[in-house]
């Protein structure tokens, strides 16, 4: 079956990993962009892989614009109508790393939606002039209903998705598991290990993808941290049950501590407060990392963020050697450039001439 064998209406109930084998091109790669769920172990090493060879070719003159050839032919539409500037920022440098020339639309006031224009009719109008379309919106499904419109039409091409509403983030999901594949390359991988998520857990959507991309590694627990009225989802624990995932519920961060392999900590995500001003009501003084909290990790942990940080990490934390999410956030600028130059099927060059030419 493929995705144009259903209406919007059957592929919308559809579960996920369903949905997300009708995603894929026939060798497996993906065509759109928008679950976690579409990524397995091999996919993931595999872009891991592709990504430190990307960055690596980036560092001579020569590898550079062997790498602005291989897309220039190709054009990108950055539709961000949600606010952003590390993923926007991330996207258009991946692009320009691979060649693509670029549009954008960071505010629907500069665009016909200004006018009355649906957001369905500016991304169907976005898809006449470009080669794919990498979106970010506070709509959840947005980005879902715009993959299965347009793969439907007479023009089909691959949409990114950037973040949709608090549902999904899955390329912030592959910059941190790169992130992670990297911090441990030297003492193994990311099997047997122990992630604690701390903070807004309830509507973190970066929580929710990275969460499911761990699924794909043996042995991984998962102990979450969190205020009460901010702990992880029903649906999320539902998920990790059928998986037959180890996990743990707690508030009590420094007991925690030192259990990890890795901390990552989120920002209080007050902009999906229903009524302003709702967060504050919530004590979240016990979820914050300072130097005292640092002595309580082993040596070689590392501690994650997705950024932009408030007061849950102190700046005195930066200079810990175990503070990667600085690398962590020029990390998704590899995995980006990896993610698209798969999904227009240049990754084969890009292995060859990384083996033949360096």
């Amino acid at each position: 079956m493929r995705i144009t064998d259903y209406s919007w209406h059957d592929f919308a109930a559809l579960p996920l990993d369903t949905k997300s084998r009708l995603l894929a091109q026939s060798d497996g790669a993906p065509f759109h962009t928008l679950f976690a769920q579409q990524f397995n172990r091999e996919m993931l090493d595999e872009l891991g892989t592709l990504a430190t060879e990307i960055r690596t070719i980036a560092k001579s003159k020569t590898g550079m614009k062997f790498l602005q050839s291989l897309l220039c032919h190709k054009r990108a539409m950055l539709y961000f109508s949600q606010p952003s500037s590390r993923t926007f920022l991330s996207f258009l440098s991946a692009c320009q790393i691979l060649g693509l020339s670029t549009g954008e639309v960071r505010d629907s006031a500069t665009s016909s939606e200004f006018k009355g224009e649906s957001r369905e009719d500016s991304v169907r109008t976005f898809s006449s002039y470009f080669d794919m379309i990498i979106m970010r919106s506070r709509q959840k499904g947005l980005a879902e209903n715009m993959a299965w419109s347009l793969s439907n039409s007479d023009r089909p091409i691959p949409i990114i998705n950037a973040g949709s509403g608090q549902d999904q983030h899955p390329t912030q999901a592959l910059l941190d598991i790169y992130t992670l594949q990297r911090s441990f390359e030297r003492r193994g991988d990311l099997r047997d290990r122990t992630v604690v998520f701390v903070g807004d857990l309830a509507r973190g959507r970066t929580i929710r993808s990275l969460s499911v991309l761990l699924m794909a590694y043996p042995n991984i627990r998962q102990v979450f941290i969190a205020p009460p009225q901010l702990q992880i989802g029903e649906d999320m624990l539902a998920s990790l049950d059928s998986h037959g995932i180890k996990y743990e519920l707690g508030d009590d961060l420094r007991a925690a501590l030192p259990t990890a392999d890795a901390v990552y900590m989120t920002r209080i995500q007050d902009e999906w407060d229903s009524v302003v001003g709702e967060s504050t009501r919530i004590d979240t003084t016990q979820f914050h990392i300072g130097v005292d909290e640092m002595s309580l990790m082993r040596p070689d942990a590392v501690l994650l963020h997705p950024l932009p940080r408030r007061t849950e990490i102190s700046v005195e934390v930066d200079h810990d050697p175990r503070a990667v999410y600085w690398r962590q956030m020029r990390n998704g600028m590899w995995i980006r450039a990896a993610l698209i130059a798969t999904t227009f099927g240049f990754g084969r060059r890009i292995h060859e001439y990384f083996r033949e030419d360096l």
